[in-house]
Order: structure tokens, then C-alpha cells, then sequence
């Protein structure tokens, strides 16, 4: 008798044409079930790879912007947001980052998990994660 297979997991890629078209090598966001997985999001300028001039301060708040418009791009927000995790190249702009993201979290915040990189891509400040849930 042949073991039975677990059933393959309804899987959905969800790319924006302006991530498409940046030709990178993985989804934007990826949807398994009620939970959405979205890649990493650096502060770059939308529809491009260069980030936003100004360091940690106007990366946080792009890729905080980043991650907003790929939600909303699908019908979700940032109240779908379940699970952050921040990578900064430099654990010293951890204050500065938290104001930051207090301005775009409110509320009951997100859980949160964060740690520092000796380099990040692009010579990038801070990359973030997150996982949403699209039933509330």
C-alpha cells in the first residue's frame, strides 16, 4: 500500500506590474491559504532599485510606504499585519526606526522580530518582512 500524499497547498503569487516588470527573482507576495507572505521590502523608490536618498530615516518610511501599496495593490492595509521582522544594517538606528514605524503602526501593533546585518542589499539601511493575515 502506497502512503498516502499530503494534499498540495493552494499557493498564489501576487505581483503588482511595477514589482513584475523589476524582473526579480521572487513574488512580491505570495498567498498560502488565509496568510500572505510578502518579500522584503528596502526603501526603494517605487518602480525602481534605488533607494531613497536620506539613509535610514526615508529608507524606513519608503519600505514602510512599499509595503503598504503592495497590500492595498490587492485589497489589503497594514490592519492585515501580523508579523514584522526588521533587518537593519546598523542596530544603533533601532530608535530611530521604531519612531518611524509607530507612525504607520497603531494601535494593536503587529508581533515583531528584528535583528542586525553586517550588510544588507544594495547597501540598503533596513529591509522588512511581513505576514498578513486577509481574514481579520
Amino acid at each position: 500500500m502506497q502512503p498516502s500524499q499530503p494534499p498540495t497547498p493552494h499557493i498564489e503569487h501576487l505581483n503588482a506590474p511595477a514589482f513584475h516588470a523589476l524582473g526579480l527573482p521572487f513574488s512580491e507576495i505570495v498567498r498560502a491559504g488565509d496568510t500572505l507572505y510578502l518579500s522584503g521590502q528596502m526603501g526603494t523608490l517605487p518602480g525602481t532599485l534605488q533607494l531613497a536618498p536620506g539613509g535610514l530615516p526615508a529608507e524606513a518610511r519608503q519600505a514602510l510606504h512599499n509595503i503598504r501599496a503592495a497590500l492595498e495593490a490587492h485589497g489589503y492595509s497594514l490592519a492585515h499585519v501580523v508579523k514584522c521582522t526588521v533587518m537593519l544594517a546598523d542596530m544603533a538606528d533601532w530608535p530611530a526606526f521604531n519612531a518611524i514605524y509607530r507612525e504607520f503602526f497603531t494601535g494593536t501593533l503587529p508581533a515583531r522580530s528584528a535583528f542586525g546585518h553586517a550588510a544588507l542589499a544594495m547597501g540598503g539601511r533596513v529591509e522588512i518582512d511581513v505576514i498578513a493575515a486577509t481574514r481579520l
